[in-house]
């Protein structure tokens, strides 16, 4: 089973998408990601907004932005796999071959000790290197282009610093996100906030349709955690805050094998996303399968 996106975001009024909808904004170089986030808030009216994964004032690039009640399943995706592509300044000659042996020995789990300004705590945390790829080197400016594809989390400055405490040292000068899980630069929906304020222009000026074009329905967490499937009698009784039992399921045997993986799943009734939940042995209730985590209904 599962949610044609397109298919749902046809039968939603915009006001339906704008209040559960995601918008993936190319983040400009010389603004903070929180800046985006307030002016897509201010310019759409919104109470509340928030972005997957912070981008520093000078990198550009993929920024996706929850809108109003998406901001409730932000952390689910927010864990998943970053792509970039950047430049690094080598501070000494080295040849092509050896530096790409040094960025290979990169590949794999990392321990990496966040840079001093982070906002997280500094302490050693294991990261995932899926690919660092060497895309160009100018042996005359000592540049070289990359490609980086890592694990959420993973601080693409330091892992830079670090690849540089092995060939004589080396810094970071450019970066652009061009992939934050289920969105990329290459997706139709990808637009400047130059290119957006000409559409909030249109949409005050009372024309939807390019707006429309634009927002993601926030059902598509769907394509990256699994679905259990429950029936309609079910909605309105978690909806109230009662946990899943097994016969609110469409097809238990299935869904039973989806929950005992005790990790977050999506509860859907036909196309409508009702609630992430997961699996909770500490819940002191006869025949509980799950329990919400949040719920969007």
């Amino acid at each position: 089973m599962h949610i044609d996106i397109e298919k749902l975001k046809q039968s939603k009024s915009t006001k339906e998408l704008i209040s559960f909808g995601i918008l993936n904004i190319d983040k400009p170089a010389g603004c903070t990601s929180f800046d985006v986030v307030n002016h897509v808030r201010k310019k759409l009216g919104l109470s509340k907004a928030g972005h997957f994964g912070t981008l520093d004032p000078q990198v550009t690039g993929v920024l996706p932005i929850c809108l109003e009640k998406a901001c409730k399943i932000q952390g689910y995706f927010m864990q998943k796999e970053k792509v970039y592509t950047g430049k690094m300044k080598l501070h000494k000659p080295i040849e092509k071959e050896k530096l790409e042996i040094e960025m290979n020995n990169f590949l794999g789990i990392i321990n990496q000790l966040p840079p001093r300004k982070s906002r997280v705590k500094r302490q050693v945390r294991e990261r995932e290197i899926i690919e660092f790829k060497l895309i160009e080197l100018n042996s005359e400016t000592r540049e070289a282009g990359f490609i980086a594809r890592v694990q959420a989390g993973t601080y693409i400055r330091k892992l830079v610093a670090d690849l540089g405490e092995n060939i004589g040292g080396a810094h970071m000068i450019e970066l652009r996100r061009n992939q934050a899980g289920l969105f990329s630069d290459k997706d139709a929906e990808f637009i400047s906030l130059e290119e957006f304020d000409k559409v909030i222009e249109g949409y005050e000026k009372g024309s939807e349709k390019e707006l429309r074009k634009l927002i993601i329905p926030a059902e598509i967490i769907t394509k990256s955690i699994e679905l259990v499937e429950v029936n309609q009698e079910a909605v309105a009784k978690l909806k109230n805050g009662s946990p899943i039992f097994e016969e609110m399921l469409i097809n238990p045997e299935e869904a039973i094998k989806i929950i005992d993986k005790k990790v977050a799943f999506a509860v859907v009734c036909k196309d409508n996303l009702i609630e992430i939940a997961k699996k909770d042995d500490n819940f002191k209730f006869p025949n509980v399968l799950a329990k919400a985590e949040c719920v969007l209904v």
